[in-house]
């Protein structure tokens, strides 16, 4: 069974179809950098493309980078803030021939690892965390996913987590893997004291080079890297849209 995902982000757009029984990809995805200012009309033209080089007609799943209740956008932490209140899928529904499901681009990973990546079969309370323009999170209880959780958000030492922790801090700042590594090993102490998950999974575009800093984390929980590294929004989304996951 195949489907469409499209995974909006702070800095690029990218979607692809998805083989659902295998949970990968078909063909090369496509990317296109995030249109800045990033308007809504802007990135709906974007997703529009991106759907149209596939020649896809039929129902997609799209991520959106903050949180989303009934189609509409919350929160928009990496993205232009006329976002706020916006029914996103809505919005792509009129830029593309089939129709949408939207949902956190964070849960969406998150939902792909644990059907197809390293939380496959796993109980308990499992955590994802995406580290890229901002920290995404998705929580998940004995697989049940808890939507729109915002744990990028929490202060760390005065200051909002993803602000230092995010791989766009690291970025930003010229920092080692191992100096982000002991800012994220900060933000991972203090998430763990609220929260107390059995497994913490780490992807985002920074999880291509875990090994340059996920072996230096100390955290209490075990970490592992996302399999489906960065393409585990594409292919949650494209789940989601097939079995109607969408919050």
């Amino acid at each position: 069974m195949r489907s469409f995902g499209v995974d909006i982000g702070g800095s690029g757009i990218k979607g692809c179809t998805v083989d659902l029984d295998a949970g990968q990809l078909v063909g090369e995805r496509v990317r296109i950098d995030t249109p800045q200012p990033s308007l809504p009309e802007a990135v709906y033209a974007v997703v529009a493309e991106v759907v149209g080089s596939f020649g896809w007609e039929e129902r997609i799943g799209v991520t959106f980078p903050g949180v989303i209740k009934k189609g509409v956008a919350r929160t928009a932490a990496n993205v232009d803030k006329s976002w706020l209140g916006t029914n996103v899928a809505e919005g792509v529904e009129q830029v593309v021939p089939g129709t949408v499901t939207t949902l956190n681009d964070a849960d969406a990973a998150g939902l792909a690892e644990m059907r197809y990546g390293a939380g496959r079969d796993r109980d308990g309370v499992v955590m994802m965390l995406t580290f890229g323009t901002g920290i995404g999170s998705a929580l998940f209880v004995d697989g049940r996913l808890v939507p729109n959780t915002e744990f990028g958000h929490i202060q760390v030492d005065g200051e909002d987590g993803e602000r230092r922790a995010s791989a766009a801090a690291r970025e930003r700042e010229d920092l080692s893997y191992p100096e982000w590594a002991k800012r994220v090993d900060r933000y991972l102490d203090v998430l763990e004291a609220g929260v107390w998950p059995d497994l913490i999974i780490v992807g985002g575009g920074v999880s291509k080079k875990a090994q340059k800093w996920v072996p230096l984390l100390s955290t209490r929980t075990p970490v592992v890297v996302a399999e489906l590294r960065n393409d585990a929004g594409i292919v949650g989304a494209a789940l989601a849209a097939a079995e109607d996951l969408g919050p």
